[in-house]
């Protein structure tokens, strides 16, 4: 059962936002770990899509400040989502200028290594045949004989980081992976292993939640062994997104679906 909509003046968004939290509240007394919603009142009771996802987003989000539920919003298709039009194109013309440069760049890398266009560079053990930028680097790398020393030097681990991060912004371990829409299991799993290696939309939905900037994010993918790569869509999108603060993880999953993308969070 839902509102039927009549124009958004006869208490519309009030009895929506009674449904869901009636709902909830019911499936917490029968002891539910997870619950399913779709878009109540969306179909054919005429109720705006865009505004009913905001609604139970919204409910939702209130209800796990309380509560330990894993709940799932099922939406159809793109045209539920309440993505601006100007970010919407803000977001294609980025990944326009990112996406297609870097994909032409590739290209042209694969054109000069066909021609033979590559740099042999020897060295005492072995010889590499590198493009001069690789050659660069390959010169400037030193391997330390010692392997024992080279560990002693590892950096923090990503759970380490994330522990620290929480810390310096403030918060409390709960507002932290309630904010980045995380499962409290997954963070508890994260927190008592140093060692933990996350997916990386589980990295993306933590930077959000701490509202990183984009290198303090480089910096915790890195700490996962993942990177921000131009070659594709999602990381040019994520990137774009936390450049422009924008942090909200329900808005940033709006725009990655809308563009086909995977979303972040639990």
């Amino acid at each position: 059962m839902g509102p039927v909509w009549n124009g958004g003046n006869s208490g519309e968004r009030e009895q929506l936002r009674s449904c869901y939290r009636e709902s909830l509240a019911l499936a917490a007394e029968y002891g539910c770990e997870t619950v399913a919603f779709p878009l109540i009142s969306a179909g054919v009771y005429g109720y705006p899509r865009a505004e009913a996802l905001r609604v139970a987003a919204d409910v939702c989000m209130e209800f796990l400040q309380d509560h330990d539920m894993m709940i799932y919003i099922v939406i159809f298709d793109s045209a539920a989502l309440a993505v601006s039009e100007k970010l919407f194109s803000d977001v294609r013309r980025y990944i326009d200028d990112n996406y297609v440069k870097a994909n032409s760049d590739s290209e042209s890398f694969r054109r000069r290594r066909m021609m033979g266009n590559a740099v042999p560079m020897k060295r005492e053990d072995s010889a590499c045949l590198l493009m001069p930028m690789e050659a660069e680097i390959c010169e400037e790398s030193s391997v330390p004989a010692d392997l024992e020393r080279a560990i002693a030097q590892i950096d923090e681990s990503f759970s380490q980081m994330l522990l620290r991060k929480i810390d310096e912004k403030g918060m409390t371990d709960s507002q932290c992976y309630k904010k980045a829409n995380i499962d409290r299991k997954l963070f508890s799993k994260i927190r008592s292993d140093p060692g933990y290696r996350p997916k990386k939309i589980t990295v993306i939905a933590f930077a959000a939640a701490l509202e990183l900037t984009i290198d303090e994010t480089r910096d915790m993918l890195m700490k996962a062994g993942f990177a921000l790569s131009r070659s594709s869509k999602f990381d040019i999108i994520v990137e774009y997104l936390i450049t422009n603060r924008i942090y909200d993880i329900f808005e940033m999953n709006e725009v990655l679906f809308s563009f086909d993308q995977p979303l972040i969070g639990g």
